[in-house]
């Protein structure tokens, strides 16, 4: 997955949650303290899955810097020489 998809997909996901969490608190059939922990339990998945794939995005970018890092160095010894 490319950065752009998994950063636009971690946006849909959050934008998800927030509606879904304002829909579940007007049309929920249980009381507020109930509401409350389910809002947060859904909140936490939420929250786990865009970890999950931001992490993912900032490791390809890390590989990709070090390898742009490690061309940049070859190409200034093969210059040097």
């Amino acid at each position: 997955m490319n950065k752009d998809k998994a950063i636009g997909l971690s946006i849909g996901v959050l934008a998800g949650a927030v509606v879904g969490a304002a829909i579940a608190m007007l049309f929920a059939p249980q009381s507020g303290k109930e509401t409350r922990k389910m809002i947060k339990d859904k909140t936490m998945e939420v929250v786990d899955i865009v970890k999950e794939k931001t992490t993912g995005v900032i490791d390809a970018f890390k590989d990709g810097a070090h390898e742009v890092n490690r061309k940049g160095h070859a190409a200034i010894n093969a210059i040097k020489n």
